[in-house]
């Protein structure tokens, strides 16, 4: 039977309205609610259907980062999750060593598919899980919208600029799921209870000899300009002319 892992990254939660330090070095995340990236929430509940389904027999999620990141694999184990692995550093990670560390997790837990969300809402890089495949020499199916395993392959639909896209890969294969996937399941207080018996493991960063030296620096952080007022018009004359008082139309 396959094992299914599964990205967890730990971010300031969507609801929260984000705000840049005063110094420009980034954004301020003291005091600040915290949740599992969305788009993961997405990649796990789809784990867990599969595994519901008798098409995997465990459903692993792996966390990079602080101790604080124990909070969102436990939401991850209520969610359904059989064990949880946390990657401790209070470094910043970048997706390229993102991807090598989840190769080194993927290949000691022999792991027959790695989902993951499509982006993370806090970079929107959408890189770790094209590094992780091109890492692993395995097939890679992004902006996964529809899910269907046969066999040793698996069938993606994938939401691209044109519309749908069909596609089939052989597994072991990486995974991204996008918004349309599913909708994650409500965690019950029983769930949540349960999960703190369950086994999450943690694993030194420093232990996989993996470097963490940035390959990009960000200089300066700034929140983005207020947007202008709005003006309502009569009709498209007053329309245009406001738009040529603007320079935005000759």
């Amino acid at each position: 039977m396959r094992k299914i892992l599964v990205g967890v990254k730990r971010v300031v939660d969507y609801n929260v309205r984000v705000r840049v330090k005063p110094d420009g070095s980034g954004v301020a995340t003291d005091g600040v609610k915290m949740s599992v990236n969305p788009f993961d929430e997405i990649a796990l509940e789809e784990a867990l259907r599969l595994r519901e389904r008798g098409e995997a027999a465990e459903v692993v999620a792996v966390s990079i980062g602080p101790d604080d990141a124990q909070q969102q694999l436990r939401t991850a184990l209520a969610m359904g999750a059989d064990r949880a692995i946390l990657v401790k550093t209070a470094e910043h990670i970048e997706p390229l060593t993102a991807a090598q560390v989840l190769l080194a997790i993927v290949r000691k837990e022999n792991a027959d598919i790695v989902i993951v969300g499509k982006q993370a809402i806090d970079d929107d890089a959408a890189q770790t899980g094209p590094m992780l495949a091109a890492l692993w020499d395995r097939p890679c199916a992004t902006f996964c919208s529809k899910l269907e395993i046969k066999g040793g392959s698996a069938v993606i639909v994938r939401e691209v600029d044109a519309g749908l896209e069909t596609i089939e890969v052989d597994l072991p294969a990486v995974i991204s799921a996008d918004l349309r996937l599913n909708e994650p399941r409500y965690v019950k207080l029983p769930d949540i209870m349960k999960a703190k018996k369950k086994p999450l493991d943690v694993v030194e960063f420093a232990s996989l000899g993996i470097s963490t030296d940035a390959g990009l620096k960000t200089v300066h952080t700034e929140a983005p300009k207020p947007r202008s007022k709005g003006i309502i018009v009569k009709d498209v004359g007053e329309l245009v002319d406001a738009l040529r008082k603007k320079g935005l139309v000759s």
